[in-house]
């Protein structure tokens, strides 16, 4: 079992132990176990193995047993207790957007329903809007919120995706016989969600590279295995296809089998005016059928008269005519990001103390974090008071003391209200370095209000960021109604700037979101809200995501060094 896998089954735990009506500080306890070992960045087989999991935080001796069970046997007797005493779609109902534990449970308890069809079929009948706490609206919500599910269940998150990708990726580069290997399709173009894994590699022994790729650990079950072409089934139910080509075609597959289908017929209709022919195997002069190139993607793009086009890009949104024109932006690159400017410590909801925060900080090479954690107003999520924040500020000063080549600044993720105030006042607000503002609730208001509220902190003199704009999680929350024209122009008008979430459900703001708000003169943050030093690695997400963007290093503040980022938060981005 890896890390994803232990951690499914403890928020399983905890989601039945809610539903069974158990303490909410037993329930927290496991989510909490969970979340903290979704954001290591160490397998959690060799923490066991030295004898550290009570090490991780927010694990304690019951749980740790229950870990250990888990990794020595594969199975948990606890875990499986419980499924004997929750009916097993009950989970699944709490996976719909408005449906948790307690409704799930209400809707059993009162009508005996035990999976989402039988929602669906309750809902089209009008049976929900009368239960307790429900109503016309609440069910309407819910029937979305199912809908929503649908569309996205047949997809993962790219966090999901790109990890298990590429440890097969590693273990089929350690044979001889693979002389070239990628990644391809939407995986390689980073996209946000995953429907399956497409891997292209170059070999002169394919039936070797069937033979290894169909039985590696990971693998379930084998769909197809040909010469050339193999699907195989994950522990985790993705679907991960391996193509094989020989050496000299595989720049041409390679491209043809990483750009949107959108891309390449905009590629073909160029080559064809060419008398070009572009396929996967290669480019082919039309009147004699010579192949002209093919052995790198380079190659192919070169033939059609324009630059190599990063994979990201290759969503036919532009990118081929301004790599025609020689004008592709120079788009940031992981190397250019120098610090995280939204990261929670152990004094809100984060796992770490800030000195461990700081210490993983340097390793990666930043220059400067802010710590930003919750604000008073977020109970729910420990937030501080003035008073706790100036205690905080002890301690970062003290840790700034202790460690050479990093800043830690002074931050907060203060609640936009519904008046769209914020939590304290200009004159305490004007003590922090960094000041970020975000939605955490009313994400059902109207799409004036929701507007209005955003707009109103954007105007704050004090609040440098606007965090996770739309407020979206994948597969779980829509992005709420906003008039982003408005807050685009807003925060350009002000040096307010709107942040890119690096969180993997949230990557918000989107791509599109992103080269609109840029042309319209808007900078970014790109920033992990990371609530523990394992979700640092998350920031990789998120410039991914601005590649897909088109933003550039001038385009995003924590590629600045040190001394413009605070020119720009003291100038809100006018300086």
């Amino acid at each position: 079992m890896d890390n994803q896998d232990v951690a499914h089954i403890l928020d399983e735990i905890g989601e039945m132990l809610e539903i069974k009506g158990e303490s909410s500080f037993k329930v927290r306890a496991y989510n909490r176990a969970a979340y903290a070992i979704r954001g290591l960045s160490e397998d959690i087989n060799n923490i066991y193995h030295e004898g550290k999991l009570q090490t991780i935080p927010g694990i304690g001796k019951g749980i740790a047993e229950r870990i250990a069970e888990l990794l020595e046997t594969g199975k948990l007797t606890y875990y499986e207790e419980l499924c004997e005493h929750v009916p097993p779609g009950l989970l699944q109902l709490i996976s719909i957007q408005s449906v948790g534990p307690k409704k799930a449970k209400l809707f059993y308890d009162k009508l005996g329903i035990t999976t989402i069809e039988e929602l669906l079929e309750a809902i089209n009948k009008h049976k929900l809007r009368d239960l307790a706490g429900m109503g016309p609206k609440a069910e309407e919500n819910i029937r979305l919120g199912i809908l929503e599910l649908q569309r996205l269940r047949e997809r993962i998150l790219l966090s999901e995706a790109y990890p298990l990708a590429e440890n097969i990726v590693q273990q089929l580069k350690e044979h001889n016989f693979i002389l070239e290997i990628s990644t391809a399709g939407s995986l390689r173009r980073m996209k946000e969600t995953i429907g399956d894994i497409d891997i292209l590699a170059a070999s002169n022994e394919s039936s070797k590279a069937m033979d290894v790729f169909c039985n590696l650990p990971k693998v379930t079950h084998i769909l197809a295995k040909g010469e050339t072409k193999s699907s195989v089934v994950t522990q985790i139910g993705l679907q991960v296809d391996l193509r094989v080509v020989l050496p000299e075609q595989f720049g041409a597959a390679l491209q043809y089998f990483t750009g949107s289908k959108e891309h390449n017929i905009h590629l073909r209709d160029i080559a064809k005016k060419k008398g070009l022919k572009v396929n996967e195997y290669g480019v082919f002069e039309v009147k004699t059928g010579e192949k002209v190139g093919g052995v790198t993607e380079k190659e192919v793009y070169n033939l059609l008269g324009m630059e190599w086009i990063h994979p990201t890009l290759r969503e036919n949104k532009g990118e081929i005519e301004a790599a025609l024109a020689g004008v592709l932006p120079n788009i940031v690159e992981l190397s250019n990001i120098k610090g995280d400017i939204h990261v929670h410590s152990n004094w809100s909801d984060g796992f770490n103390k800030i000195k461990e925060i700081a210490n993983d900080a340097k390793k990666k090479g930043y220059r400067y974090i802010a710590i930003s954690d919750h604000a008073e107003k977020l109970k729910v999520a420990g937030g501080l008071t003035a008073d706790d924040y100036r205690r905080q500020w002890k301690e970062i000063e003290k840790v700034n003391q202790e460690i050479d080549g990093l800043k830690v600044l002074r931050g907060a993720e203060v609640n936009i209200d519904n008046n769209g105030k914020v939590d304290f006042d200009d004159g305490f607000l004007k003590e922090f370095d960094i000041v970020t503002a975000s939605i955490h609730s009313g994400f059902t208001q109207s799409n004036e209000q929701l507007t209005k509220r955003i707009l109103s902190a954007i105007y704050n003199e004090h609040v440098n960021i606007i965090g996770h704009p739309t407020g979206r999680i994948l597969g779980k929350r829509p992005p709420y109604p906003l008039d982003l024209k408005e807050i685009f122009k807003a925060a350009a008008e002000t040096g307010t700037f709107l942040e890119l979430n690096s969180f993997p459900d949230r990557l918000d703001l989107k791509d599109d979101y992103l080269r609109e708000a840029k042309e319209m003169g808007v900078k970014f943050a790109i920033n992990t809200d990371a609530h523990s030093i394992g979700q640092l690695r998350y920031m990789f997400y998120g410039v991914a995501t601005a590649q897909r963007g088109w933003l550039e290093a001038e385009d995003v503040i924590n590629t600045y060094p040190f001394e413009k980022l605070m020119k720009m938060l003291r100038n809100k981005g006018n300086g």
